[in-house]
């Protein structure tokens, strides 16, 4: 093998960076592909074209050695201990002004801390979220690139060429910020595809519980993907609702236990967004819904008739369509809305400068989320960048309004019907909150002063002065104005 000939060096030959390394070779570059198991690597290479393009190394050291400086590697391998053993190896083999790529799903804070290891012998880190599963990977991915922004004029030409496009035509990857916020963009994204799975499943169980039968959840759902919810999740749920199982010939999405899996991305938006105090409800209903699904012992053993619930919605399947397309509107919206309110949290936090309008463009294609509904959130954001929201854009006020009414209906007849809906309930309830001038939490902190004299503002007296009341004659102090503010 020559040295110094190849492009790039790509590590982890598992679907996702095995389709990459043929993507990469199918735009002309050079790929050199390593796998620590060395079986799969010459699997690969023997179940593959693209023979003068993909240059098979069973050493770590012949990848680098075979690449053009500065050398450019993509690691494609599990998130957690797993990159930190790659990193140590590479360690001894790299030289300042190499770039290594994580294009796994690492948590943004060990990103950061690999970065700072790294940058100690001048090696730069680039986190790289990347989305769009299997084909996603093979045909046009969505890139979300960040780090040190000397890495990117290295980087831009080849993750661009093979990233997806937008309608419009542009590429689906452009430079996020610095740290760890690439990470943290495809992180956010996550928890909004766990959010948008969770409100189409909704809406199928609440289609199901009303008598409407798989074949007719499919073409319900279909029609959506031609309007206003157009995108991959509703396009694959009606795929998936009329596949039929090879060994029955009956629908395989009743032969599905009901128990979904997590990965760690989707409570990682939440625990940020804890951590951060910004709500996201509708993305902790998701969540906070597949770990309900795999108590599956529990749910069986509680199961049982609901003697107060209805038999059936009393409504036409096309009725309960037309009343579950703006509900899931709707629901999809505050899902967005609350995932870019934490990016615009994590951004003043950790000093990022995020171009939100930027983020829902690199969304347009090439990953889970691609839908319609991400241009007019890229133009909300072109035109305001100090939108603070996504609910007070132009586009939501004029929309949202409209749909709720209809959502409202839909919800009183899941709660009749006895079928569960936390994440569609969540996401008219962040709505309602957000649209509320007053709150009954002033109640709460009623409560917080009467038991922890934790103090309250009143709204005849100026923000920012904090009283306490003697509540109880337990309480022998007065009402008094604090000197908090």
């Amino acid at each position: 093998m020559a040295e110094m000939q190849n492009d790039v060096g790509l590590i982890g030959l598992a679907v996702m960076g095995a389709n990459l390394a043929r993507n990469l070779a199918d735009h002309g570059f050079r790929v050199a592909v390593y796998n620590r198991t060395s079986a799969v690597t010459r699997e690969f290479k023997s179940t593959t074209g693209r023979s003068e393009r993909l240059i098979p190394c069973y050493e770590l050291s012949a990848l680098v050695a075979s690449l053009t400086r500065p050398r450019r590697i993509l690691l494609m391998i599990k998130a957690g201990p797993a990159v930190d053993a790659v990193l140590r190896e590479l360690t001894g083999l790299l030289e300042p002004g190499d770039v290594v790529v994580d294009g796994g799903n690492s948590f943004f804070r060990d990103t950061e801390r690999r970065q700072q290891e790294l940058a100690a012998i001048g090696v730069m880190l680039v986190g790289a979220g990347i989305s769009g599963g299997a084909e996603g990977a093979l045909h046009g991915p969505a890139i979300m690139p960040g780090g040190d922004v000397r890495a990117w004029p290295l980087l831009r030409e080849l993750l661009q060429t093979i990233a997806a496009t937008a309608p419009d035509g542009a590429p689906c990857c452009e430079w996020v910020g610095p740290g760890g916020s690439g990470h943290y963009v495809k992180m956010v994204h996550n928890g909004i595809e766990y959010a948008e799975m969770e409100l189409l499943a909704e809406g199928y169980g609440l289609l199901r519980r009303a008598g409407v039968d798989n074949a007719d959840c499919a073409r319900i759902f279909a029609g959506y993907n031609r309007g206003r919810l157009a995108g991959y999740l509703p396009e694959i749920t009606a795929a998936v609702l009329i596949y039929r199982d090879p060994e029955t010939g009956a629908a395989l999405i009743d032969r599905i236990r009901d128990n979904a899996g997590s990965k760690g991305t989707g409570r990682w938006t939440v625990d940020s967004a804890l951590e951060l105090g910004v709500p996201v409800p509708t993305l902790a209903e998701a969540l906070f819904v597949r770990y309900a699904s795999g108590q599956v012992e529990l749910r069986e053993a509680l199961a049982q008739p609901d003697p107060g619930a209805a038999e059936s919605s009393g409504a036409s399947a096309e009725a309960l369509a037309s009343m579950l397309e703006p509900a899931l509107y709707v629901g999809k919206v505050c899902a967005y809305a609350q995932g870019f309110a934490l990016l615009k949290a994590a951004a003043a936090a950790y000093s990022w400068d995020l171009n939100c309008a930027a983020i829902a463009g690199i969304w347009r294609g090439g990953c889970i989320l691609r839908s319609v509904l991400l241009e007019p959130i890229r133009l909300a954001f072109q035109r305001q960048p100090g939108l603070e929201n996504l609910l007070a854009a132009e586009f939501a006020a004029a929309e949202l309004a409209p749909a709720l009414p209809p959502f409202r209906t839909l919800l009183g007849r899941a709660f009749a019907l006895g079928t569960p809906v936390p994440a569609l309930a969540s996401a008219l309830g962040y709505w309602e909150v957000l649209h509320s001038a007053q709150l009954p939490t002033n109640l709460v902190q009623a409560q917080r002063d009467y038991f922890g004299a934790h103090t309250f503002e009143r709204i005849d007296r100026p923000r920012g002065e904090f009283f306490h009341a003697a509540w109880s004659a337990a309480d022998d102090g007065r009402s008094d104005v604090s000197s908090r503010s």
